[in-house]
């Protein structure tokens, strides 16, 4: 077996940083400066799970090993999370999946915020009956965990692929886009979207942290691409976050930021999916304990809907709103769109695929979400092409 470098540039795809540990390499989806900037371990968590982040090589190899670290996560009461999924692409076409049974593990107590560290030790996972040709190679990492690259090992030589053309698509968003539930890192509703429309995937999902943070603005800013998309809602409302007041002049600033790096590059605006627990019910939203108690997770809404006139935020708050702030802006900017978030996911389809837990879409439902965003907006036409 070959040993393949993991430093060789252009291998690893959809990380915006690179930290070496005592084991291997840990990618990140926040540049370091950014991470400076929060303490909030909601953050630290969800940036370094690679959700949407692969390695990329082209070799005529038919056996390939990969070593890794994951850590786990454990909610006490909880049914147990399943492992993360390594999914291994043949020239874009699925070919072999594996879990990592080992690594870490973080258990969380729910009750009392608390959390114990487990050390473990890396695992090896092994793909073989790749066909002998010259071939593009992709394996996506866990969404869902986060994954230190200890080893890659290969039995043929390993190159980093050629650039393809691709235009790269960046997106932000919130625990959806990041894909909790989702039944692999391709089966997130961002990965079926750009495997299916042929797009480079920079997926800046950040599970509880879509907030309109100025430093994931600037990361965005920084960030080669040509297509951005940024879904804006649902974290406002559960973290109970903001006012009104405060939350139009957030989006002009955020917006604003992304522009100041790519100022004629094709931006959607997402307002928030179909979720009843928030549509007219403020958060901010808790566990619900009758459901851990029952060893299931799930979510309630703790708000007040009587506060809504005095500022407090829901989901269809957000949606006019965001509609009224890119209505106004386009006028200024022929390059921002808006999608309602109920085009991707609505009423009718709630009643179809409710949300399993009150806040998440099912693996099937991402699927959904993902091929209609694909038609809707990266498809030739569709609300990212560009115009002159």
């Amino acid at each position: 077996m070959h040993t393949v470098p993991l430093t060789t540039p252009d291998l690893l795809r959809g990380a915006l940083d690179v930290e070496r540990t005592e084991h291997g390499l840990l990618p990140h989806r926040l540049p370091a400066r950014a991470r400076a900037q929060c303490a909030d371990p909601q953050l630290a968590q969800a940036e370094s799970q690679p959700s949407g982040v692969r390695l990329a090589f082209r070799t005529r190899a038919t056996a390939v090993e990969l070593d890794t670290l994951p850590t786990k996560r454990l909610y006490t009461g909880a049914p147990p999370r399943p492992d993360g999924v390594y999914d291994l692409l043949v020239d874009g076409v699925p070919h072999g999946r594996a879990t990592a049974d080992g690594g870490h593990t973080l258990t969380v107590d729910l009750g009392t915020g608390t959390t114990e560290h487990r050390p473990g030790t890396p695992v090896t996972l092994r793909f073989t009956g790749l066909p002998g040709r010259e071939k593009d190679v992709e394996i996506w990492l866990p969404h869902n965990e986060t994954t230190e690259l200890v080893a890659l090992r290969a039995d043929a030589p390993v190159a980093a692929v050629p650039d393809r053309g691709r235009e790269v698509w960046l997106h932000h968003g919130s625990s959806i886009s990041h894909g909790s539930d989702a039944a692999s890192p391709t089966a997130t509703w961002p990965a079926r979207a750009a495997l299916r429309a042929g797009v480079e995937l920079v997926n800046l999902g950040l599970g509880g942290s879509a907030l309109l943070d100025p430093f994931t603005a600037r990361a965005m800013r920084d960030t080669p691409a040509d297509l951005i998309s940024v879904k804006i809602g649902i974290n406002l409302v559960n973290a109970d976050l903001m006012r009104l007041r405060a939350f139009g002049p957030a989006v002009h600033g955020f917006l604003d930021t992304i522009r100041e790096g790519h100022p004629q590059t094709p931006l959607l605006v997402i307002s928030p999916l179909y979720c009843p627990l928030h549509e007219d019910t403020p958060g901010p939203a808790a566990f619900d304990l009758s459901a851990l108690a029952e060893g299931r997770l799930g979510f309630r809404a703790t708000g007040d809907p009587a506060e809504v006139p005095a500022g407090k935020l829901t989901l269809k708050v957000i949606r006019a709103e965001l509609s009224r702030i890119v209505g106004e802006r386009a006028a200024d900017d022929p390059h921002l769109r808006h999608l309602d978030g109920l085009e991707l996911y609505g009423p009718a389809d709630h009643a179809e695929l409710p949300l399993p837990d009150g806040l998440h879409p099912d693996a099937a439902t991402h699927l959904r979400i993902g091929d209609r965003f694909a038609e809707l907006a990266l498809a030739p036409g569709g609300l990212l092409a560009r115009t002159a």
